[in-house]
């Protein structure tokens, strides 16, 4: 398998972690692959008209995209405990949990790439639409902590990505800051040997 891939992209880490925790890690090869809001890779749009990672060729040549459908297929390579609950409630709610990891992550990079633009041409309001959503979906994660413990699923990845994610680039914002139980749950989890082989680059 082939892995389109950026090394500080939060999904890529996600991607990767699942493959950590469902011993598949060394069946992938992963290709380095520059992306930009602005201006397409066209290797990667050849195989991802999405032109984003990762995207995932798989040893038949199916390419896969984005990184839900990615780890739910690597999910399904292995004969150990699923990540991704088969039926009801539990099933529900790690898919859930992905959800508002991956939608706190989306608004985290769209301030991300609006920090980017030259100041005079940057939108204040914007910003704090997108600031709202990822301290709203942190008071929703502290509230449901208990629910971020027991078997490890898709959710408890997913939710350690995006909190590491805010460590790389939003340091100085204080996530932990109001978010005592969130931060204690992610102390924990990011002993893991799949979130420790996985963290980014500074």
């Amino acid at each position: 398998m082939n892995l389109r891939y950026a090394a500080t992209s939060p999904y890529v880490r996600k991607v990767m972690a699942v493959a950590m925790e469902t011993g598949q890690a060394k069946k992938i090869e992963k290709i380095p692959s520059a992306v930009s809001p602005t201006k397409a890779n066209e290797e990667l749009t050849r195989e991802n008209p999405l032109g984003k990672v990762p995207s995932l060729t798989t040893d038949e040549g199916l390419v896969l995209f984005d990184s839900p459908v990615i780890c739910e297929y690597l999910d399904s390579l292995h004969k150990g405990p699923r990540l991704h609950p088969p039926v009801g409630p539990a099933r529900w709610t790690a898919l859930r949990q992905q959800a508002l990891a991956d939608g706190l992550l989306d608004a985290a990079l769209l301030i991300r790439y609006e920090m980017t633009r030259p100041a005079e041409f940057q939108w204040a309001e914007w910003t704090e639409g997108q600031r709202a959503k990822v301290l709203a979906s942190l008071d929703a994660l502290e509230g449901e902590v208990e629910k971020l413990k027991g078997a490890l699923t898709i959710g408890h990845i997913s939710v350690g990505c995006a909190l590491g994610y805010l460590d790389l680039r939003f340091s100085s914002e204080g996530w932990r800051n109001g978010h005592p139980k969130l931060a204690a749950w992610y102390r924990e989890f990011a002993t893991r040997p799949s979130m420790l082989e996985t963290m980014p680059p500074l």
